[in-house]
């Protein structure tokens, strides 16, 4: 990178410590982390100029966020461990190995409307508290990357020129004005610069989990087994969905979650049987089967566990059928769960099993009919985290498995859910502490209807 053009560090007043995540119960990402995961991704794309930039903020007003009006974008938040609207991370990467750093953050703003301190509070910005935080020395004013990045890249030794510019292609990335305009539109004009999607080794990167995510991945999970055992205990005919929910993430906000990892799916009775149903309205009534698929996110990394109870608090033995169906098709997938098994083998694991064990529980058809989605995703920073779907598991990874079986005449669906991380030998079930056996969950059950 070239020397920064304009002193930065004075023109910052003294204040008070800004911690990374402001305050965020999951703390700073250790700078040693972010350093080795910028060298990873070095070494992952050989030459070339990474423009990375970070997430957008949403219209309180207009989108009605749960949360607040920004979450950082996910590869930006991997790389820099910070939250910081409209800041850009430019590498610099020579023969696999990283060669310069910048970035580009926000100037301290005391003045206009709505964006300065007095209205969001104070903001991460350039000087010596980002490079405390980051590890990146060259942190510069955001005000500048609009004429320093096309100049670093159409530079004639640029190692853009010798191997590739790389963006990310969705909104808020690519889309920017001077990116699209100044840089992107001359690539497509012929000015000799190649441009790689950076999204591809990212999530190639992101697949395989370090200490640190594997670290807060383990909170969000417990955070959501505590969850899921609360509301066994206290769901009973007559409560509405909604009440369930808010049990949920009561548990969640108190514990420290800042998010949702996905709306709270508590689908009961007919909407046990729909997969994505979050509405949660209906009044729960004996005999039902209630599906409860949650998530708390935990420092950017979410948990996605299911679990489905009975609301009398006994399984009918035609549910109770079931059930043992689905848990033994998913207890066959997480056995076989290692390293270089991959998901779609997983997959057909529990279709065989399910086939294999269902008899005329389904009438006519094996209950492998009404299993009628895929077995498992990726989970990380997102619930349907990124990477492709056949790539080989490898100790690291961490994976959901989840079968189910829906069937809508009977008003009928059972869906149970794991998040399985992958060893050098097997795998280990992360979310074991929320209760799968049956008769675990009616004891749990039992105990809560004995609460006052």
């Amino acid at each position: 990178m070239r020397p920064l053009v304009v002193a930065l560090a004075a023109s910052i007043l003294p204040l008070a410590p800004l911690p990374a995540q402001q305050g965020s119960p999951a703390g700073p990402i250790p700078v040693e982390r972010l350093a080795a995961r910028r060298e990873a991704l070095a070494k992952r794309l050989g030459t070339g100029v990474v423009a990375l930039r970070s997430g957008m903020e949403r219209d309180i007003e207009g989108s009605y966020p749960q949360d607040s009006d920004y979450r950082e974008d996910n590869d930006f938040f991997y790389l820099t461990g910070v939250e910081v609207p409209n800041a850009w991370l430019v590498l610099t990467v020579k023969a696999g190995a990283l060669s310069g750093a910048a970035l580009y953050l926000p100037p301290r703003d005391t003045v206009s409307h709505y964006r300065s301190e007095q209205w969001v509070g104070r903001q991460l910005t350039p000087g010596p508290e980002a490079t405390a935080l980051t590890g990146i020395k060259d942190v510069r004013s955001a005000d500048l990357v609009g004429r320093e990045l096309p100049a670093v890249v159409f530079a004639p030794e640029s190692a853009a020129r010798q191997g590739s510019l790389y963006v990310k292609t969705g909104p808020g990335q690519s889309e920017t004005p001077f990116l699209r305009d100044s840089i992107l539109g001359r690539a497509q004009a012929g000015a000799g610069l190649r441009v790689g999607d950076l999204a591809e080794p990212m999530s190639r990167l992101r697949l395989v989990k370090d200490a640190d995510e594997l670290a807060r991945l383990r909170k969000a999970i417990a955070i959501t087994e505590e969850a899921q055992r609360d509301a066994m205990r206290r769901i009973e005919p007559g409560m509405y969905e909604y009440q369930t929910e808010a049990l949920i993430e009561y548990d969640f906000r108190r514990n420290g979650a800042e998010r949702l990892g996905f709306p709270s799916i508590v689908g009961s009775g007919p909407n046990s049987t729909l997969l994505h149903y979050d509405k949660n309205r209906r009044r729960m009534e004996a005999g039902d089967l209630v599906v409860m698929d949650i998530g708390a996110e935990y420092g950017y990394y979410t948990a996605d566990v299911t679990r489905t109870v009975p609301v009398s608090g006994s399984f009918t033995p035609r549910q109770r059928a079931i059930y043992d169906l689905v848990l033994g098709a998913q207890q066959a997938a997480i056995k076989a769960v290692r390293p270089g098994v991959t998901i779609k083998q997983l997959d057909q694991i529990a279709r065989d099993h399910m086939r294999a064990t269902s008899g005329t529980l389904c009438g006519k058809v094996t209950c492998d009919q009404h299993f009628v989605h895929g077995l498992s995703h990726w989970l990380g920073m997102d619930v349907h985290d990124v990477g492709r779907i056949d790539t080989p598991l490898a100790p690291g990874m961490v994976l959901t498995i989840e079968p189910g079986v829906y069937i809508s005449e009977e008003q009928l669906g059972v869906r149970i859910e794991d998040d399985v991380l992958v060893t050098a030998n097997g795998s280990e079930v992360l979310s074991a502490g929320a209760p799968k056996l049956p008769q675990e969950i009616e004891s749990l059950m039992r105990e809560g209807a004995t609460v006052p």
